[in-house]
């Protein structure tokens, strides 16, 4: 099975003054990116960071999901965050780190039996395994 989805991205102008659009293949999704925007502290365009967060968060919550299923448990509820910090050094800008959080309602489940598949879901989730040259922090609540 090869799935592809595409997405695209143009860009107008120098780095510092320059802005762009994103776009999703599926067109769920077009919105406008800057580097002005990337690196305020509030901002309300899309970054490559936030998009990597949110591709996270949905890919480890569908894991998740799976793993419980197929333990006997499928979940109630779900919520994961994903913070992708951003920072730079004397060579440009880089990921320094991520942090996956989760929280889960899972009926019939123990704390020890939920930590075990959320550790798993981490491990195997398609995302993580993409980001793995990059620390994930990881904490997970059993509800």
């Amino acid at each position: 099975m090869d799935i592809v989805r595409k997405s695209e991205a143009e860009w107008k102008g120098d780095l510092k003054s320059g802005e762009g659009i994103i776009k999703f293949g599926s067109k769920a999704y077009e919105g406008p990116y800057s580097f002005k925007e990337r690196t305020a502290n509030q901002s309300h365009q899309t970054s490559p960071e936030e998009l990597i967060g949110a591709a996270h968060a949905g890919c480890f919550s569908m894991q998740l999901s799976a793993l419980l299923t197929k333990a006997g448990h499928p979940p109630d509820h779900i919520h994961s965050t994903v913070s992708v910090h951003l920072d730079s050094d004397a060579n440009g800008f880089f990921i320094s780190h991520i942090d996956l959080e989760t929280e889960a309602k899972v009926t019939g489940m123990t704390s020890e039996e939920f930590s075990k598949h959320a550790e798993e879901a981490k491990r195997i989730c398609p995302v993580s395994k993409a980001l793995s040259g990059v620390k994930i922090e990881f904490k997970a609540v059993l509800l």
